[in-house]
């Protein structure tokens, strides 16, 4: 069955913090858009309270302080926008109703998405466990509970998103979307850690060249860089990047343990290095002539 299409994002409570936040530069200069979805740390009380887990383990599933990290984009003309939210309340890098029935105490709609791959590893739009695999909740959530949180959250964030990439495309014929992450230490990857991996979806998502020119900077300044493994990028990068209609988008996942201690969920000194490098990035992407893009 189809999605009703009159599922419309509900006004947000006059009491309660806007769902993102939109930094727009005094005038956009080029037509690069930032986007940090997953870097919001405003738990709602009431989330909080339902939670089986202290605050700290809730914030394990958070890219915590990406979106300090590309702080600098509306400096250099380019807008940024972050999710205010966090990731374990409301996932907007999932599709708007990919949910677990085992989370639920009754049946779900019949075009709600229970059998992803993500459903299935816990991590729908609302997650049943957090990175560590430790479950959420300590009871049953109503499915009122999560359309509640869809149209709250998820809707108002990707409307804006998608405001923010129309109206780029419109005034420069193009646009490429950064959309910005963070990615906890991998034991897999114990000898050879990457520091960035850029998720094109296997070249399908983006451009070749601006791909290829965020691996450049990169390297050049030192970093160890990966394409697409693990990460070749989710729900944002493979529903917006569309190349042939002039919509570009590159996943760009950063190690935590290169400007955060994971355990604590705290900035480590080092990391205003990381942050002027990533402002490098950002200054190289926002000069950079996309006009091939087209």
């Amino acid at each position: 069955m189809d999605i009703p299409q009159d599922l419309a994002p509900a006004p947000a409570l006059a009491a309660e913090p806007p769902p993102y936040l939109l930094t727009r530069p005094l005038r956009q200069t080029c037509p690069v858009v930032f986007a940090s979805p997953h870097s919001g740390r405003l738990y709602p009380p009431n989330f909080v309270a339902a939670a089986r887990l202290d605050p700290v383990a809730l914030r394990k599933s958070e890219d915590g302080f990406v979106d300090e990290l590309f702080a600098a984009a509306p400096d250099l003309g380019a807008p940024l926008l972050a999710a205010t939210f966090p990731r374990v309340f409301c996932d907007v890098n999932r599709e708007p109703w990919e949910l677990d029935p085992g989370m639920f105490d009754g049946p779900l709609p019949a075009w709600v998405n229970t059998a992803s791959p993500r459903v299935g590893a816990g991590l729908g739009t609302i997650a049943r466990v957090v990175a560590t695999g430790e479950a959420v909740y300590r009871r049953k959530l109503s499915f009122a509970e999560a359309e509640d949180r869809i149209r709250r959250y998820w809707q108002p964030y990707h409307a804006a998103l998608a405001a923010l990439i129309a109206e780029t495309r419109d005034e420069f014929g193009t646009c490429l979307l950064i959309d910005c992450h963070s990615m906890p230490t991998h034991p897999a990857q114990a000898g050879n850690p990457p520091d960035f991996v850029l998720g094109d979806a296997h070249g399908t998502a983006c451009a070749p060249r601006a791909t290829r020119l965020a691996e450049e900077v990169l390297a050049g300044l030192g970093y160890r860089v990966r394409r697409n493994d693990p990460y070749a990028g989710g729900y944002v990068t493979r529903h917006y990047g569309r190349p042939r209609e002039g919509v570009h988008a590159l996943q760009v996942e950063v190690a935590r343990p290169l400007y955060m201690d994971e355990a604590r969920i705290e900035r480590l000194p080092r990391m205003a290095a990381l942050q002027a490098d990533i402002t490098r990035l950002i200054d190289a992407l926002a000069k950079a002539d996309w006009s091939a893009l087209r």
